[in-house]
């Protein structure tokens, strides 16, 4: 239909996706793009553009047979899962059960399945009231069921934050309960997994940096995590536990969890890619192995063999300058793009504006890609270069 090239629903035509699209091009897809939003950032990008709610079955099925769709794909955003499952299920496409796509959205549904799987995981329980979870000790985490990218995740010290988060949390909900989790002390870390053939595959350790609490918001990642050969064994076993226990097939995987002097305890997990640039940018830098390359090719029918091998060191750091302090000046992109190890840079601020608290990575506002032959080097061109940008945005310039 389209000179002989197979045809690639993308779910979500925002910037989240645009790696994505930019692949499936790059490969000789054939690209039809669908959002509910009509001004939907990456429209003009691909070959094809939709506007389609995300409960829409018919419509979802209306595009599908309209552009003889061969395979369906998204990236780092769990609100179409279930949909596309669906959609695999009427049509054969090659992915995971409605099942495994309802677990995997409902955090207190992945929950039951981490504990009946034997995969390590904080305590936690569904409440409506701050009452039903007086036995739990403080510090607590509040989440709701059904969002991701940290919306209305907070820490919690005593009872009036208790209820003040759950209220938050239930403002970006579609459910009427919110899950308290006891809190894990130690290190963040994220795992980049593929599951294809029966297989559960490791593919990188990602180091993560956060804001400080109550919120829990990604500032930054490195890879290769700096772990040890003991705890990355045991955390493949998870990971093949958790593609084991919540059926993942035809489909990577994005594994959070923390490490301390207990063990290791997942936090969630996703049968998707991860967002904040770690498979579109640092996986493919860090290892060689491009992930959406590979989930591409899993969702056209085709067989992968990924080689990971170390290749560098690569890392991404979010901009977390003062709440409140006024930019006076916006660095040049393409001066700072010149400097050594830099891979991408990106600035949302403009003259005059004050800078927010970030409370959620949709309200991040700059980013800076570096690559570096080691954890030290990368870790110190962060530093020197984050400083340079804050005072040039900052301080008055003669």
């Amino acid at each position: 239909m389209y000179q002989g090239k197979k045809a690639v629903l993308i779910f979500g035509v925002g910037p989240l996706q645009e790696s994505i699209i930019n692949r499936a091009k790059k490969m000789g897809l054939y690209t039809v793009g669908i959002d509910p939003a009509t001004d939907a950032v990456c429209r003009e990008r691909v070959d094809a553009f939709e506007i389609v709610g995300g409960q829409d079955y018919e419509g979802t099925c209306a595009v599908i047979e309209k552009y003889g769709i061969d395979a369906i794909v998204t990236a780092a955003t769990d609100k179409p899962l279930v949909m596309m499952a669906r959609m695999a299920e009427k049509y054969h496409f090659p992915f995971y059960s409605v099942e495994t796509a309802q677990w995997s959205t409902d955090k207190f549904q992945m929950k039951q399945h981490f504990m009946e799987g034997g995969i390590p995981c904080a305590k936690g329980r569904l409440v409506k009231a701050v009452e039903e979870v007086e036995d739990f000790e403080y510090p607590v985490i509040v989440k709701p069921r059904d969002n991701s990218g940290s919306r209305g995740v907070k820490l919690c010290r005593d009872k009036a934050e208790l209820e003040a988060a759950m209220s938050e949390a239930l403002e970006v909900s579609h459910l009427d309960t919110v899950l308290v989790e006891e809190f894990i002390e130690g290190p963040e870390y994220s795992i980049e997994g593929l599951h294809h053939d029966g297989k559960n595959e490791v593919i990188q350790f990602t180091e993560k940096k956060t804001t400080e609490f109550p919120y829990n918001v990604e500032l930054g990642h490195i890879q290769p995590a700096n772990i040890t050969e003991g705890n990355k064994q045991k955390i493949r076993e998870i990971v093949s536990k958790i593609g084991k226990a919540l059926h993942f097939e035809s489909c990577p995987s994005h594994t959070e969890l923390k490490i301390n002097d207990r063990g290791i305890f997942v936090i969630e997990t996703s049968p998707r890619l991860g967002g904040d640039y770690i498979t579109s940018t640092l996986t493919p830098l860090s290892t060689g192995v491009n992930l959406e390359d590979e989930l591409l090719r899993m969702a056209l029918g085709e067989t992968i063999h990924p080689e990971p091998q170390h290749v560098q060191y690569s890392g991404v750091r979010f901009f977390a300058f003062k709440e409140g302090s006024i930019i006076k000046h916006v660095p040049d992109v393409q001066f700072v793009k010149e400097w050594p190890h830099v891979v991408d840079f990106s600035f949302h601020l403009k003259e005059g504006d004050e800078v927010n608290r970030i409370t959620s990575s949709l309200n991040r506002y700059g980013h800076l890609t570096l690559t570096a032959g080691n954890h030290e080097s990368i870790e110190d061109a962060f530093e020197k270069y984050e400083k340079a940008i804050m005072e040039r945005c900052l301080n008055d310039l003669k």
